[in-house]
């Protein structure tokens, strides 16, 4: 079985540019953690050296929060190649576990709803609307009720998520 590198570096084969998406509330504890692996991937990026103008687009981060179709025109005018799209899942595994999420395979998955745009459709849009290969990275939550902070868990494979994009994505 591959690895979650593996599949990723398979996934990126042929990149040209990429849209990296987190989604997530704030106010619903670890349902914020698409938006925080965003947020810590654009802090190690930031301290990558960029060897070109050309490389420095090459990867977009977008956080969509808890209403990603206010985001879609600027995925679209990214022109992307592949889309990632990070959000909390419900993947009956143990807290801070991510899977890979096929975006044909999202509608079969117990995905939490505190966005207004459902997951499947979401995907569907964004195949259509750029033609980009899409990926969904689903982050098992252990709590979704309100309140604001990521448990242990949750933050700890954020960051582990985030340090294995930087070292993937283009640069």
């Amino acid at each position: 079985m591959p690895t979650l590198r593996e599949e990723l570096v398979r996934w990126l084969e042929g990149v040209e540019r990429v849209v990296v998406l987190g989604l997530g509330s704030s106010l619903r504890r670890d349902d914020f953690v698409g938006v925080a692996v965003v947020r810590e991937l654009r802090r190690l990026l930031a301290g990558r050296a960029r060897s070109s103008e050309e490389a420095a687009g090459r990867t977009i981060l977008i956080e969509g929060g808890s209403a990603p179709e206010n985001v879609l025109g600027l995925v679209a005018r990214a022109r992307p190649s592949h889309v990632l799209i990070i959000d909390a899942a419900d993947l009956g595994r143990e807290p801070g576990s991510v899977a890979l999420i096929r975006p044909e395979e999202a509608g079969s998955a117990h995905l939490p709803s505190t966005h207004t745009l459902p997951l499947r459709f979401l995907c569907s849009y964004l195949a259509s609307l750029t033609r980009a290969r899409l990926l969904v990275l689903g982050i098992q939550p252990e709590d979704l009720g309100f309140g604001e902070g990521l448990s242990p868990e949750v933050a700890a494979a954020a960051r582990h998520l985030a340090e294995l994009l930087a070292e993937l994505l283009p640069s």
